[in-house]
Parts: C-alpha cells; sequence; structure tokens
C-alpha cells in the first residue's frame, strides 16, 4: 500500500508540473510547436535517466521513494521518460533488433491508433 500511495504522491505532483508547464509555455512562447510536451519528455528522460543511475545500487534507499520518483513523478510529467528508459536498456544490453521494433511501434503505431481512435470516435 505505501508504494502505490507514493506512485500516487509523485505522479500527482508530475501531472500538474506538466500541466503547469504548458500553461506557462502558452503565455509565454510565440512559437508554433508542442514545446511544452517536448520539454516534458526531455525534462522526463532525463531526470529518469539520473535517477536510474543513482538508484541502481543502492538497495538501502527506500523502494516507495524510488517509485514516486520514477514511475510516479516521471510517469506523471512524461510517459516518454518511461519508454526512452526501456529502449536505452534494450541499446545497452545489445538488443538492437528489439529496440528498433519497439521504436517502430511505439511511435508509428501508437501515432497510428490515435487517428483510428479519433475516426471511431466519429461514430460514437
Amino acid at each position: 500500500m505505501q508504494n502505490i500511495l507514493a506512485i500516487f504522491l509523485g505522479g500527482g505532483t508530475g501531472a500538474v508540473l506538466r500541466y503547469l508547464t504548458g500553461i506557462f509555455m502558452l503565455k509565454n512562447l510565440s512559437v508554433n510547436l508542442p514545446l511544452a510536451t517536448f520539454f516534458v519528455n526531455f525534462a522526463g528522460s532525463f531526470i529518469i535517466g539520473i535517477l536510474y543511475v543513482f538508484f541502481i545500487d543502492k538497495p538501502e534507499i527506500n523502494p516507495a521513494l524510488k517509485l514516486s520518483l520514477t514511475v510516479g513523478f516521471c510517469g506523471g510529467l512524461t510517459t516518454f521518460s518511461t519508454f526512452s528508459l526501456e529502449l536505452t536498456e534494450m541499446i545497452k544490453n545489445s538488443q538492437f533488433l528489439h529496440a528498433g521494433i519497439y521504436s517502430f511501434l511505439s511511435v508509428i503505431v501508437c501515432v497510428m491508433a490515435v487517428y483510428a481512435g479519433v475516426w471511431c470516435a466519429k461514430f460514437i
């Protein structure tokens, strides 16, 4: 139960920060690109990379804290951070074919899924 609460708190914090980043960027930047999304994806990926290295050989750190910061905060800030970490692990382990397939499926197929969802919603 402690892990679930930790993820809940971290996730809520990350999601609120993502929302506030979007508001800030809309108010202060006049660029026709989704910079807020790019920024949180970059920041979440960078943060989860630091946390991964920091936590990897430290079993003494409370598992709930690890989950709160990685699954919770980084996941709430952006799910792209988890995708990036998983892809990094595959490359690190020389699983290049898996990494390529995973990248393709995660980006191309999921974008196609959005289009399919939009198409299906027209009939609801």
